[in-house]
């Protein structure tokens, strides 16, 4: 089993920036990837971004060039920073990881005003 717990959420004016945590415990030595999803109010949930083990990395095409995943493996944390934000943008993330199967993180809030 993995537990994931997500930090960094918050309330930010558009054009700001916030740098979301994920730190992974359990069975981590067996994940092929992690990364972050968002779910706004009435949406589906979507995939943000996602980091592989030997570091490759993508995103959706509403991110690119404003939002950047990173991993620490000596913390087990992966990281989602970004920048630009946009009301749009609001949503609740959650953290993810895979191996033969998904791993969920409670999920954190990020509000957007304009």
């Amino acid at each position: 089993q993995v537990q994931l717990v997500e930090s960094g959420g918050g309330l930010v004016q558009a054009g700001g920036s916030l740098r979301l945590s994920c730190a992974a415990s359990g069975t981590i030595f067996s994940l092929n990837a992690m990364g972050w999803h968002r779910q706004a109010p009435g949406k589906q949930r979507e995939l943000v971004a996602i980091i592989t083990t030997d570091g490759s990395t993508n995103y959706a095409d509403s991110v690119k060039g404003r939002f950047t995943i990173s991993r620490d493996n000596a913390k087990n944390t992966v990281y989602l920073q970004m920048n630009s934000l946009k009301p749009e943008d609001t949503a609740v993330y959650y953290c993810a990881a895979w191996d033969i199967k998904r791993y969920w993180g409670q999920g954190t809030q990020v509000t957007v005003s304009s």
